[in-house]
């Protein structure tokens, strides 16, 4: 019933992730999983309808026969995403569920990204690898696909957060890499099978990204970019930022800049990383 009552929490349409969450809270104080649209509305606090009532339960067990999920009421479920302030209810997922276990380490950055992000990367992930970080990003192209595929050619594991459904691949570019991942590595969604890529759906799967992982590794971000994004949360989830410096001439590393200057921490090379999570690791 637990299980159910979240699924269809989460699959309801007119509240957003604020209002879930306020009724998932609601729900788990009382220890209630049974509710119709209207006590739902109220307890989301919107005045805007919602299809609560019309996800029958032939749909959920479509879902469930045809997904693999976990919930946030699951053993499994990351225990740094419990902390984000709106937790996905649910996480829809394609591989080796056991790499949400391991200590992750996020890492993005531009979309068009220069023979230098290339390079830094295949520079530092070595060492990432090798002191067992699993690589979190996005799948987007550029610094995010360089990022999964230099893990896995370093003989490392890497999670992917996408902003579809788990069998749509966007772009179109990363489809193999994708596929490769969901088989191999794991590859995460909170949307189900057939949801198409929108606008919205990107900051949302970048408050996953930054709330998975001990820190974030920002490498050639303009100032306002996605990558800023997820490095903004990251903070204000109390994470390290982790900042790449580039060239001060094209504008490509700008949004780096910035971050130094705001206090991010400088990253000339991989034990620059090591030293600030081993001193986090103590304080906790």
């Amino acid at each position: 019933m637990k299980n159910n009552f979240l699924l269809r929490l989460s699959l309801t349409k007119g509240i957003g992730a604020f209002g879930k969450h306020r009724v998932y809270q609601f729900a788990k104080r009382h220890q209630r999983w049974h509710f119709d649209g209207l006590e739902i509305r109220l307890l989301a606090q919107t005045t805007k309808s919602n299809n609560w009532n019309e996800l029958k339960d032939d749909f959920l067990h479509e879902i469930n026969s045809t997904h693999h999920y976990i919930t946030i009421e699951d053993e499994e479920y990351p225990e740094t995403l419990r902390h984000v302030p709106t937790p996905p209810l649910v996480i829809f997922y394609k591989g080796n569920i056991k790499l949400l276990k391991r200590d992750m380490l996020a890492v993005v950055g531009a979309r068009e990204a220069t023979k230098y992000g290339y390079q830094v990367l295949e520079e530092l992930m070595p060492e990432l690898t090798k002191r067992g970080f699993v690589i979190v990003s996005g799948l987007a192209k550029g610094i995010d696909s360089f990022a999964h595929q230099f893990a896995i050619s370093n003989q490392g594991k890497t999670i992917g957060v996408v902003g579809t459904g788990l069998d749509i691949c966007y772009p179109k570019s990363s489809g193999n890499l994708q596929i490769e991942m969901s088989q191999q590595h794991l590859v995460l969604s909170e949307y189900p099978n057939g949801t198409s890529p929108a606008k919205f759906h990107f900051p949302m799967r970048n408050r996953i990204i930054a709330g998975l992982s001990s820190g974030v590794l920002v490498v050639e971000a303009k100032k306002r970019s996605g990558s800023l994004i997820t490095a903004q949360q990251a903070l204000d989830y109390g994470k390290d930022v982790f900042v790449v410096p580039g060239s001060i001439l094209d504008g490509r590393s700008s949004g780096c800049h910035q971050l130094i200057q705001d206090g991010a921490i400088c990253v000339e090379k991989a034990q620059d990383i090591f030293d600030s999570y081993d001193l986090w690791k103590k304080i906790r």
